[in-house]
């Protein structure tokens, strides 16, 4: 089995972004999986074409892309992404799209078919926070879930994929008072425990995982 895990580059003036620093640590093989890693850019629609050259070269069975989400105290697998593009700030090439549909023939949202709550209670297992999201907000993350869930539902039927947010950095906190943080070992085993229950589980499991809003 293949897995291609992406991450993005760093955003909104930050140094780092966790996503790609977490998963540059990730093993190469997890739970008998090649895992494949790559960083897409913070930018609407080109992170689109990005991934869907990564999915033609690399042929993955799975895909989990993987963002920030500053504010966040845990891991959250995300459980659906909308057709709408609504940009609290602007990308790192300057566009801020209001109001968009992603795709004009896409349908108004389409769920994740990875093992969501299979995938959190694996982290839970490992004593790290996490829940099942039911929001991956309407910037460059929710933009690059819903169009992988397009592509699958469109194009690439074989595939299985979601999304992962991750909270802010340790050193992304410095002069963030009062922020929820995560060490970046500790993302990393999570997101090691997630791809591990996304590879071993076909079907997902029924279990309480969303959190309290």
């Amino acid at each position: 089995m293949r897995v291609l895990v992406t991450g993005f580059e760093p955003f909104g003036g930050e140094s780092i972004n966790p996503s790609f620093e977490a998963i540059k640590k990730l093993e190469e093989n997890i739970a008998g999986a090649q895992i494949i890693k790559a960083e897409l850019v913070t930018v609407f629609y080109k992170s689109i074409h990005q991934l869907e050259s990564l999915i033609v070269k690399e042929k993955p069975d799975l895909v989990i892309c993987v963002g920030q989400a500053g504010g966040r105290y845990g891991i959250s697998i995300e459980r659906i992404a909308i057709n709408i593009d609504d940009a609290r700030i602007k990308d790192n090439e300057g566009n801020q799209p209001i109001d968009m549909p992603i795709f004009e023939d896409g349908e108004n949202a389409y769920f994740s078919n990875l093992p969501v709550k299979a995938m959190v209670r694996e982290i839970r297992n490992a004593n790290i926070p996490a829940s099942v999201s039911n929001t991956a907000g309407t910037y460059v993350c929710n933009h690059i879930m819903y169009a992988l869930l397009y592509f699958i539902h469109k194009k690439y039927p074989q595939i299985r994929g979601g999304f992962i947010h991750i909270p802010f950095s340790t050193e992304q906190i410095i002069n963030k008072p009062n922020m929820p943080y995560m060490d970046i070992d500790k993302i990393t085993k999570g997101l090691k425990y997630s791809i591990k229950a996304a590879v071993e589980n076909k079907e997902d499991i029924k279990i309480v995982g969303g959190a309290i809003c």
